[in-house]
């Protein structure tokens, strides 16, 4: 092959990655805006919505406990190797507190059920997409994004944020323990140093800590990214039951960095606006 002719394979072959990256991006927003408009208007779903609740929300319950519990001793812990050596041991409450509230509590939790959750979803609407039964909803006059994408997005932006609540008190019980049995701090310390941080921000219309704002807004925009990105590879997945473990990777991996990515611009904004 000439130099010529591997320059413009080259330059073909990076056209057409561009495109396709370009395609999917245009693709995976006019699937949500097919999604809004769903939300909004009927007709709506509510049984298979109660059911998408109880799969995302109460079957994630136990891992997302785990996580958040795990997380918070071994903060704890970490914390308290470096504060020891400077007498600061009464502030591990802050600490854990903080990073629980405003990071850890919503990336971990969107992660594990990203995970748990997410895969499922893309696992359920690529086997229904290879075996034709998406098609055979079209046929019987029933929109499919309407139908198993909708429930899905609804119920992730519902759920995301409550088992967001509970990896956070979770997180900041596991420290606790550590901060009373390990450390020999006393329970009303440790949490009026955690209320002490999440107070020590400001408050937005004078009630609502900034920190919680920050801890709770979040979740909402990591269940809709899970939802969406999770669906969008499950509809588009082709080529039987290998397609279908390939659209759960995609869907799991691209969401992750999807999620990472969106917590870093979110938290520039926070600093900016409400900060």
């Amino acid at each position: 092959m000439s130099e010529a002719s591997a320059r413009r394979t080259a330059f073909r072959l990076t056209r057409d990655a561009v495109l396709g990256v370009a395609l999917a991006v245009q693709e995976y927003f006019a699937l949500l805006v097919r999604v809004l408009r769903a939300c909004f208007t009927r007709p709506f779903y509510p049984g298979d919505l109660v059911q998408q609740m109880d799969t995302i929300g109460v079957a994630s319950l136990f891992i997302v406990v785990l996580t958040g519990f795990f997380t918070g001793m071994v903060l704890a812990l970490q914390s308290a190797v470096e504060m020891e050596q400077f007498g600061a041991t009464i502030y591990i409450g802050r600490l854990v507190g903080a990073s629980a509230v405003r990071e850890l509590g919503p990336v971990l939790t969107a992660l594990m059920v990203t995970g748990r959750a997410g895969a499922g979803m893309a696992a359920a609407i690529g086997a229904m997409k290879v075996t034709e039964q998406v098609d055979a909803l079209r046929t019987m006059g029933v929109d499919p994004v309407r139908k198993l994408v909708a429930p899905r997005f609804i119920a992730a932006l519902i759920m995301m944020p409550l088992l967001t609540v509970v990896a956070d008190l979770i997180a900041i019980f596991g420290g606790l323990l550590i901060a009373v049995l390990k450390l020999g701090l006393t329970a009303d310390l440790y949490m009026r140093s955690v209320y002490t941080t999440l107070a020590d921000n400001g408050f937005v219309f004078q009630y609502i800590p900034v920190d919680l704002v920050q801890g709770l807004g979040k979740p909402i925009v990591f269940g809709a990214i899970m939802a969406l990105t999770s669906c969008y590879y499950g509809i588009r997945t082709e080529g039987g039951t290998e397609g279908v473990g390939r659209s759960t990777t995609q869907a799991v991996v691209t969401t992750s960095i999807l999620v990472l990515a969106s917590d870093y611009f979110m938290t520039q904004l926070i600093i900016v606006f409400l900060l």
